[in-house]
């Protein structure tokens, strides 16, 4: 089954709910940046929390995630939008400890806490909204949480999982955001609190097949939920050949004219996919003359 995101409201309306299965979004960033388990359980949290962040936005909207924690991952960077893609990557993908006390991915150690979570959206007007909070647990569903809390004022609760396979690979993969509205009663905010403290971790809810549909109805109840919209979700780059090209024309005849005979060649690297793309000295020699 493809990724996708449902986006609902529950309890008469009084709470909007968001929960995504990213389990091949995940997969496909691990396998481009070679994530070593640790790494891949950051990555793919702080993507997932992207794609339902993304999914709050409309049309050509689109925002960045960055987090900086201090720890041995170094920078966890992230880009989603309001169309279901996301993209990201993590400075040291080849970061590993062994379980925490609670026999889970030591994404805290990892990512560290000594730092800040910001997000900088991209709405289309003349000035980026841009919000920043410190870290409060480096777990980044906690972090998540906060932010909203802090930097929009929505009450909200995030949660994020990972579930690696010894070979590295991705076993599982989602998450969910639940956000009060304004209005929510108290016996409202009670019942869905009480219900928090008892369900598994959303990572478990994943493994055990359960769809975003499925996630939504185990934290509400059936029948408390209305689901308004899926969309399917997927790791897609923006990035191409010609827009590197662009970029190279950008650094000028001269620039250019020193890659040439320097090298004979030009190499770009994608930070966010990996991917690498290669320039002659033909096409070089063309970029040249377009830079005049």
């Amino acid at each position: 089954m493809s990724d996708y995101l449902i986006k609902a409201i529950a309890y008469n309306g009084q709470i909007r709910a968001y929960a995504v299965k990213s389990t091949e979004t995940t997969a496909e960033a691990q396998r481009r940046h070679y994530t070593w388990p640790t790494a891949s359980a950051a990555l793919g949290r702080a993507m997932t929390g992207g794609l339902m962040m993304g999914a709050m936005l409309k049309g050509d909207e689109k925002l960045t995630i960055k987090i900086e924690g201090g720890g041995p991952i170094g920078n966890i960077l992230v880009d989603s939008n309001a169309k279901g893609t996301v993209r990201g990557y993590v400075s040291n993908p080849h970061t590993h400890f062994e379980l925490n006390e609670n026999g889970k991915l030591d994404v805290r150690r990892a990512v560290g806490t000594d730092g800040t979570l910001t997000v900088v959206k991209d709405l289309g007007l003349r000035d980026f909204f841009s919000g920043s909070v410190p870290l409060v647990s480096g777990e980044l569903g906690e972090d998540f949480t906060y932010y909203f809390a802090s930097s929009e004022q929505v009450n909200s609760s995030v949660g994020v999982g990972v579930l690696v396979n010894p070979d590295n690979s991705i076993k599982a993969a989602g998450g969910f955001i639940l956000q009060l509205l304004p209005g929510t009663t108290e016996e409202t905010i009670t019942r869905l609190e009480s219900r928090l403290k008892t369900i598994e971790p959303i990572s478990k809810m994943i493994e055990r097949g359960l769809t975003p549909e499925e996630i939504l109805e185990e934290l509400f109840g059936k029948g408390e939920v209305t689901f308004l919209e899926k969309m399917p979700v997927q790791f897609e780059c923006t990035c191409s050949k010609e827009r590197f090209a662009n970029a190279i024309v950008s650094l000028g005849q001269e620039e250019i004219a020193g890659m040439i005979e320097e090298d004979g060649k030009a190499e770009a690297h994608c930070h966010f996919c990996n991917e690498k793309y290669q320039y002659s000295i033909e096409e070089l020699e063309e970029l040249k003359k377009e830079a005049k």
